[in-house]
Order: C-alpha cells, then structure tokens, then sequence
C-alpha cells in the first residue's frame, strides 16, 4: 500500500490550485444568494421598525460565531488535513442555508446563521491549502487569482438571487444549500487529500495547537505582527463601507435597486481586475510589500473620495471614487495574504490563517454598528473614517 501511494504521480499545483479556484468561486455564489432576500425574510418574523436592527444582529452573530471557530478549525487543518476542514466548513454552511430555508420563523433564521458561522473555517484552509502547494515566490499571484474567483462569485451570487426570490422567498437559501453541496462533492472529488505529516512537524518545544490564535512565539516576528495588525484595520474600514454602501447610495444619492446593481457590478468588475490581472502584472517590479503600499494608499484615497461624493453630485465622480476604492482592496489584499503565509511555519499556517480570519470576523461585528452611528452624524462620515483607519494601518505598515 505504501509502495502504491508513494509512486503514484502527484497532481501538480496548478491543477490543485484551478481545483481551489472552483471552489472559491462556488462558495461565493452561495453565501452572496441570500443576500438579496435577508431583510424581506426578516420583514416577515419582526415588525418593520426593527428589522435593521434585526438585519444587523443576524450579520453579527454569524461573524461573532465565526470569530470563535475560525482559529480552532485553523489549527485542526494543521493537523489532519485542509481539505476535512474545508469539507466540513461547506456541510455546514449547506446545513445553514437549508435549515434558514425550510424553517418558518426567525429562530430557525438565527439557528441556520449560527450553524454557518460556527462552521466557517473553509477560507483559512483554502488559503493555507494554497500556499501549501505554491512557492513563496508564487503565492501572491496565487492569491490574487482565488480572489478573482471569490470576486466573480460575489458578482454573480446576488442577481441569481434576485432571480431565485421571484420563485419564492426561500428559493435562493434552498439554491444556495444545492450549490454549497454540489461545491462539497467537487472538493471530495476533484482536490486530493493534503498529508498533514507531510508538512515540516512541530518541534518538541512548540506550545499545543489547540488554543485559538497565533502561538506566541509565531507574533515574535515583527513582519507578522504589524501584517495581521494591519489587516484587522483595513477590515475594519473596509467592512463600515460593505455595511453602508448600500444605505448611502439609496438614502444620500437617491439611487434606485437597478442603480445599486451597476455600482455593485462595478465592484466585481474591478475586483476581478485588480486581483487578476493588476496584481500578476505589478507584482514583478513592486514585490509583496510595495504592492501591499500602494493598495492601502489607493484604498484611503478612494475611501475620502466616497467621502467627498456626499457633497458632489456626479455619478462619474462616485463610480471612480468607487473604483479606485476597490482597485486598492484588490491590490492589497493577495499581498498581504502571501505576506502572512510566508512569514508564518509550514505546521503553523492553518492556525495562523484562522487567526486572521477570526480578527476579520471581530471587524465584521465592530463595522457596522460603528458605520450607523456616524452616517447618522453624516452620509460621508463612515467613509473619512474608513481613510482615516486606512492611513493609520499604512503608517504602521510601512515601519521598519
């Protein structure tokens, strides 16, 4: 058996790596399905008054509950394996949608959205996965590429949606549990198993992987340490804007739901754009740092122009604002992903990962309760702050 398994040709990394690619895009078209139908399905188990907060607090549990499971799935990927998590992590989510969609009431709501995020450890093992099979010199592109693929998803995720909820409101949860299951079935065939013994061991001396977070001596590295500091901010900023974009476009620009759509397809377009191609093509001349830089500037910059578009009435002013906004999300965020794995050891990096997904969950809870407060002090006030955060993370970034 041992003779078998060890001359059997090993899939090359770019096939793993197109593999990952699918099942990227997959996931993001089942958890951007729902999006268009949360607050109508609230609107029907609360009264109207309250179903913002309501809205909000659904968001926020998912990620609370996320936050608390990312890092221990992280550390378990370490040790049996990325692809049991990530299988696991799309069971659940699938169990999520589908218990949202057969239930009647917003206890079943609430239950499907804490199944999801107690589950949500799939991303993590998919970047750690990825850089597991890339060279360091590799994994930027790499990670620029898989976020192509979650970009293209999160672009089409919400029109199939709509498309779905004119069947009937729990159609797209019910089409978001099939694509999640058919998502499932091609991990379980088409990517191989890692071998978690393959990677370099833990020495004798390391601490037991079983608590959440990074070990300490991992944050020793002063390159880690201001990478996962910097990311928490940028998140911070970047999910205030994700949670109020929306209300700003509709409330402070008057912009109707076909309106909203072009914007948010305006998003995916130069999502797709800058993680796919931009970063390939900038990458060689700027290295990882330099392009992880020059995102975080062209993100702050784009943030106060946002802020600047509550006193401009120009669409084509708001679109460009908006594009160099999501120019520099694309450009920063497979830089400093690469950065991350790269600093990290190879038995450490699931942990690791999950650790910085579980920081980008605690962003998620904090952003939009932070972004209502202040558009109610004024529309462009969520974004300023944002640039604001954003120039604080590049300052500390940029340290030697």
């Amino acid at each position: 058996m041992d003779t078998a398994r060890n001359t059997a040709l090993p899939t090359p990394a770019s096939l793993r790596i197109g593999v990952l690619f699918v099942s990227v895009f997959l996931n993001a078209v089942g958890f951007t399905l729902i999006d268009p139908v949360i607050p109508s399905l609230v609107g029907g188990y609360t009264v109207a008054n309250r179903v913002p907060l309501v809205v909000g607090l659904v968001i926020s549990v998912y990620a609370l509950c996320e936050c608390i499971a990312a890092p221990a799935l992280g550390a378990w990927s370490d040790r049996t394996g990325r692809r049991a998590v990530v299988l696991l992590s799309l069971l659940g989510a699938a169990a999520g949608y589908l218990v949202i969609g057969l239930g009647g009431s917003l206890a079943t709501l609430w239950a499907g959205r804490v199944v999801g995020g107690l589950t949500a450890g799939g991303v993590s093992a998919v970047y750690a996965y990825a850089a597991d099979v890339t060279r360091p010199e590799e994994r930027a592109r790499t990670y620029g590429l898989l976020g192509a693929a979650g970009g293209l998803g999160f672009m089409l995720g919400p029109v199939l949606g709509g498309w779905a909820a004119s069947v009937s409101i729990r159609t797209p949860m019910l089409l978001a549990a099939a694509v999640t299951t058919a998502n499932a079935a091609w991990i379980c065939v088409a990517l191989p198993a890692d071998d978690a013994e393959q990677r370099q061991p833990a020495p004798a001396t390391a601490p037991s992987p079983n608590p959440p977070g990074p070990p300490a001596g991992v944050l020793r590295d002063p390159s880690l340490r201001r990478a996962l500091a910097t990311t928490f901010l940028f998140y911070l900023a970047g999910t205030m804007l994700q949670a109020n974009i929306t209300v700003f476009l509709s409330d402070a620009r008057h912009y109707d739901a076909p309106r909203i759509g072009t914007v948010l397809f305006l998003v995916g377009v130069m999502d797709l754009f800058s993680q796919g191609i931009a970063t390939r093509l900038l990458l060689p001349a700027c290295g990882e740092r330099g392009l992880a830089r020059a995102g975080l500037a062209l993100n702050a910059t784009g943030f106060f122009l946002i802020g600047a578009a509550a006193f401009v009435a120009s669409s084509p002013f708001l679109f460009g604002a908006i594009a160099v906004f999501t120019l520099g999300d694309g450009l920063f965020q497979p830089a400093m992903n690469a950065i991350i794995a790269n600093a990290t050891p190879d038995h450490l990096r699931g942990r690791v990962q999950g650790a910085n997904q579980a920081r980008q969950a605690v962003a998620r809870v904090l952003a939009p309760l932070a972004a209502a407060l202040l558009y109610g002090w004024h529309p462009g006030a969520p974004y300023v702050a944002g640039g604001a955060l954003i120039v604080v993370a590049l300052a500390f970034f940029a340290r030697r």
